[in-house]
């Protein structure tokens, strides 16, 4: 099932990239980001208290609370820093840069939370630095 869910964040992902540059047009890119977030946010506590996770909040712990609110601030640069870039350049060429995130993810799945480095892992890595490089090539 959690391939399903990956496939159609990558879609969502590809859809967001594309509806981002069409409405950014004109538009500041920090209000952009703002109006997005204000978006999903009610998205996200629509579904909370559509599904009744809400009841969760009270076993969070401080660890909890602590990496998921160091996650919101990385994500909240993360678009800022996105909506930024497809303000001034081609969404064909930030898209594969935002995109390499994947291959740091990699690496820092391996040294901060143990995941195995396979060769595999390694090959996927050095396809998509390379692919990368491509992409940007004049």
């Amino acid at each position: 099932m959690w391939k399903l869910f990956a496939i159609l964040s990558a879609l969502f992902a590809a859809l967001t990239s594309i509806l981002a540059k069409i409405g950014i047009k004109g538009v500041d890119s920090n209000l952009a980001t703002a109006i997005r977030t204000i978006v999903i946010i009610f998205l996200s506590w629509g579904i909370v208290f559509a599904t009744g996770a809400q009841s969760g909040i009270k076993s969070l712990t401080k660890q909890n609370w602590t990496f998921l609110i160091l996650s919101g601030l990385a994500t909240g640069l993360s678009w800022i820093f996105y909506y930024k870039a497809i303000s001034l350049g081609n969404v064909s060429q930030v898209v594969p840069i935002d995109k390499s995130s994947i291959v740091l993810t990699l690496i820092l799945s391996f040294f901060i939370l143990g995941e195995q480095f396979t060769v595999k892992t390694l090959i996927a890595g050095l396809l998509i630095t390379a692919g990368t490089f491509v992409m940007l090539w004049k």
